[in-house]
């Protein structure tokens, strides 16, 4: 009756793993949405928890056939073999729920952290918009477009590192077939607002760097033409100063 027993035990725990590998690993998931994949990460983790609960049956039913065996040898022997099946088709069921559990997990950190790295790369957006958008109407001064120029340069520094990881996180999951609609809108968005404002940017940069340069070369000759005016006002003071008469003075001092 022992045997009877233990022999069913082990039949019943055949059929749950069973049970278990369709249900969790021949299933087939399509991760459209970021419910659907969230969901997918919760119920893989409460497989693989409800998959390791099982070790304890299963170590209960070895201890027991283990005895069986010293006492009767020859029932033993035969459920033994049995369980050697059920062990293996045990643990590789463990395994492979463990597997596909950590792979979701990775898919879902991944999305996430793709949508950490376009909130930071908007947020730069945003940015170069404003700055771009007050070089637009700037007082004719040379502290004020070079204090213009300098604010949009130093927003344009902004390095590229964000952007090749939007865009290896973006191809991974789009790869996979993981989230790839709302994915692909998301990086086409992005991209095009991107292109669309840097290309903005970098020409709003040369208009102002234009400006300054006409500026300076402006602000020179007037700062030399000052000077002339200064020296040819002193010397004229001078002339004027000890009565020298006109028509004594050379044609261009006249």
């Amino acid at each position: 009756e022992k045997a009877v027993n233990l022999k069913k035990d082990l039949a019943e725990m055949q059929e749950w793993m069973t049970q278990a590998e369709e249900e969790y690993l021949e299933k087939d998931f399509e991760y459209k949405s970021p419910e659907e994949l969230e969901n997918a990460v919760e119920e893989m983790k409460r497989a693989k928890e409800d998959v390791l609960q099982k070790e304890v049956r299963v170590k209960i039913l070895k201890d027991n056939i283990k005895m069986l065996a010293t006492k009767v040898p020859s029932s033993g022997q035969d459920l033994a073999s049995e369980l050697n099946v059920v062990l293996e088709n045990y643990q590789l069921l463990c395994n492979r729920i463990r597997g596909k559990c950590h792979t979701l997990e990775e898919v879902w950190s991944c999305w996430i952290e793709l949508l950490q790295y376009l909130d930071l790369e908007t947020a730069w957006l945003n940015n170069l918009e404003e700055r771009v958008q007050m070089t637009g109407n700037l007082p004719d001064k040379l502290d004020a477009v070079n204090d213009a120029l300098e604010s949009l340069e130093s927003v344009l520094r902004h390095p590229a590192d964000n952007r090749t990881q939007i865009r290896e996180l973006g191809q991974t999951l789009i790869d996979g077939g993981i989230l790839d609609d709302i994915i692909s809108e998301k990086l086409e968005a992005f991209n095009a607002r991107y292109e669309e404002l840097s290309h903005l940017a970098v020409s709003r940069q040369i208009t102002l760097e234009q400006q300054l340069q006409t500026m300076r070369e402006t602000d020179h000759m007037l700062h030399v033409l000052q000077e002339n005016l200064t020296d040819l006002d002193r010397q004229l003071t001078s002339y004027l100063t000890d009565r020298i008469d006109a028509f004594q003075l050379p044609q261009e001092a006249q």
